[in-house]
């Protein structure tokens, strides 16, 4: 029987109750509930860091994409979530926040969140079940602010319990529906437009509140009325680095503590500078990296063609070399990381991982009508087969995964030229279809969805020359699009089994894109001052400083020996 996450445990019930202490101090920690160890604060500060340039503009708007908040991460230690879903570990169980019961509807097109008690915002006021349904009700009436197109039809109250409906099921949007920062209605009742609030003041109920900002540096003090329990780290100071060079020599001389940026060289460049506390994890969670390839056209139109050239990718060398050891390869032939994808890989593919497979890749193509001139693969209607790889110039990552590719595909007696154009231009090519092969990235989530249906979809298609927001390459099979939306809508289990069966089946063996490597959570930090971050051996959330689940890691931390 196939593994399910526990978002959905319990069957056509959906019920998910979630009992947690609130405050406290005891000596062990709740799985439920924030750290409530009675930790005391050593004195340290800690600095998170962002390689994005100065900050320039102060913006405390929880919703609002380029506010500085969100880009530097400060938000998720002000504002909570309603419940914390753990991204690297989507089986895990989900650990009750600011509600204290979650229960989905069998269709998942409405849910019932609980209120937590004792809670209270950073200015003394209480945190009631009006809070969550106003925050929600703001959602549905401000499009600009449904960032995760939840769809939301209406918001209801009654006591401490708040009824969510949506216009479609939201199976696969639980952790963008419980992940969604809450903001308290005795301030935001009063602002005109909540798309462009700057929220100098913000209120939260967050273990921390806003203290000082300034260009050089944003700094958070801890509360020490937090409904959590006590803190161990008194001041936060979230600070921007001009590039990934500057915030890797910060974090290698102990000038930055935390921070989320990929750094070449991680082991000599980091690691290697305090190898007792200086620790690097790249969590793979159900995102990666793939090369949507143009299914409308030569040579990408002919499915043994992509078989083939799928056998001749080196993921192995893919993570070595184009992503320097920094992150964990690419196995399992589904596409799916693991081992945050293990519980979601059909039957018939468990075990079976990519390798690379020339003879095998030519046997493919010549059973398909190619052929051979001397060494130049030549097409069942006689034309030599070539194509070009783009990335933008400067994401040096993706253009040594593309040389890479190139370097494998003259394996099969393909020309696969490496172009890198300007960002602006490769976009638009990339959302209006005019290319042979790009890479790209998917969505993450807690399920599988995200990562087929960004590949796979029919409800992205367009036209050739007209923007898609995803399945860039016009992969079209309309019984896969129908499977993903029973994946998605169904409330029987069995029928979601089945259709996430057919979708890796389509996906194994018409490869509409080719997957190349993980897209993990990235993370940095050092256990010089406080110990209980999650990592390899305890991957509790990821240890991205940006997600809404650093609140959780804030209050595990306590002070090292």
């Amino acid at each position: 029987m196939k593994l399910r996450p526990s978002l959905v445990a319990g069957g056509l019930a959906a019920t998910l109750v979630l009992t947690a202490c609130s405050g406290g101090g005891s000596d062990t920690d709740s799985p439920t509930s924030p750290s409530n160890q009675g930790n005391n604060a050593t004195g340290a500060a800690l600095t998170v860091a962002k390689p994005d340039g100065p900050i320039t503009t102060e913006g405390n708007n929880p919703w609002v994409g380029d506010s500085s908040a969100l880009r530097l991460g400060y938000a998720n230690a002000i504002f909570e979530p309603l419940a914390i879903v753990n991204l690297v570990d989507p089986s895990a169980d989900v650990v009750p926040w600011l509600a204290s019961a979650v229960e989905w509807a069998d269709d998942f097109t409405s849910v019932k969140v609980t209120a937590r008690d004792g809670v209270t915002w950073n200015d003394g006021e209480a945190f009631t079940a009006d809070d969550i349904a106003f925050t929600f009700q703001l959602i549905q009436d401000n499009e600009a602010l449904d960032t995760a197109a939840l769809e939301i039809t209406s918001v209801t109250t009654e006591g401490d319990t708040v009824e969510i409906s949506f216009a479609n099921s939201m199976f696969v949007k639980q952790d963008k529906v419980l992940h969604r920062l809450i903001v308290p209605e005795h301030i935001w009742a009063s602002v005109d437009d909540p798309t462009t609030h700057v929220n100098e003041n913000p209120v939260g109920t967050g273990p921390y509140v806003l203290s000082n900002f300034s260009t050089q540096a944003v700094e958070l003090t801890a509360r020490t009325d937090y409904w959590g329990g006590e803190l161990a780290v008194p001041t936060l100071y979230y600070v921007s680095y001009a590039d990934n060079t500057a915030l890797t020599t910060a974090l290698a001389n102990g000038d930055a503590d935390w921070a989320q940026a990929f750094i070449p060289n991680v082991q000599s460049a980091y690691l290697d500078k305090d190898p007792d506390h200086n620790v690097y994890w790249a969590a793979a969670g159900l995102g990666i990296d793939t090369m949507f390839v143009n299914t409308t056209t030569k040579p990408f139109n002919d499915v043994a063609f992509r078989k083939a050239v799928n056998m001749v990718i080196d993921r192995q060398k893919h993570m070595e070399i184009a992503r320097e050891g920094g992150v964990p390869a690419l196995t399992s032939v589904t596409g799916l990381p693991t081992p945050a994808g293990d519980a979601f890989i059909s039957s018939q593919y468990a075990g079976q991982e990519y390798s690379v497979d020339v003879d095998g890749a030519r046997a493919v193509l010549e059973a398909a009508g190619y052929t051979w001139n001397g060494d130049t693969l030549i097409d069942p209607d006689g034309d030599e087969v070539t194509f070009t790889l783009s990335v933008p110039q400067g994401w040096n990552d993706y253009v040594t995964g593309i040389s890479l590719i190139s370097d494998s595909v003259k394996e099969l007696g393909v020309t696969a030229a490496v172009d890198t154009p300007d960002a602006d231009s490769w976009w638009a090519a990339k959302s209006d279809g005019e290319f042979d092969a790009i890479l790209h990235w998917t969505d993450s989530g807690a399920t599988p969805y995200d990562l087929y249906s960004n590949q796979m979809d029919g409800r992205f298609l367009a036209p050739i020359g007209e923007g898609a927001d995803f399945n860039f390459g016009r992969f079209d099979d309309s019984a896969v699009t129908t499977a993903l939306q029973e994946y998605a809508n169904t409330t029987d289990d069995a029928v979601r089994d089945a259709a996430l069966d057919q979708i890796q089946t389509a996906f194994v063996e018409q490869v509409p894109a080719m997957p190349i490597g993980t897209r993990p959570f990235i993370s940095q930090y050092n256990t010089r001052n406080y110990v209980g971050w999650p990592g390899e051996d305890d991957p509790y959330v990821p240890a991205d400083p940006t997600q809404p689940t650093a609140v959780y890691i804030l209050t595990k931390l306590r002070p090292a020996d």
